[in-house]
């Protein structure tokens, strides 16, 4: 779930309940998928269970992160 933006080029998706910490997220999806977001606590404590995407970028971008965001999350989900 996610607020739709007004006005920025950035998207502030929750990850909680995926298993890891917004930091571990945000490098464990660089690394394994080379998208780079970053972690929610880079903005606080009350960041913690959030990413930050930037979206100001081409559509074909978007979509192959979105797709390997996806192939991320799917790893997690199916990991237990």
């Amino acid at each position: 779930p996610m607020h739709k933006p007004a006005g920025a080029f950035y998207a502030f998706p929750r990850i909680a309940g995926l298993g890891l910490d917004s930091r571990q997220f945000a490098l464990d999806l660089l690394n394994r998928h080379q998208v780079a977001v970053v972690p929610g606590t880079a903005f606080g404590p009350s960041g913690e269970g959030y990413i930050r995407c930037s979206y100001a970028t081409s559509m074909d971008n978007l979509k192959l992160a979105m797709d390997r965001i996806a192939a991320f999350v799917g790893e997690l989900r199916t990991r237990d």
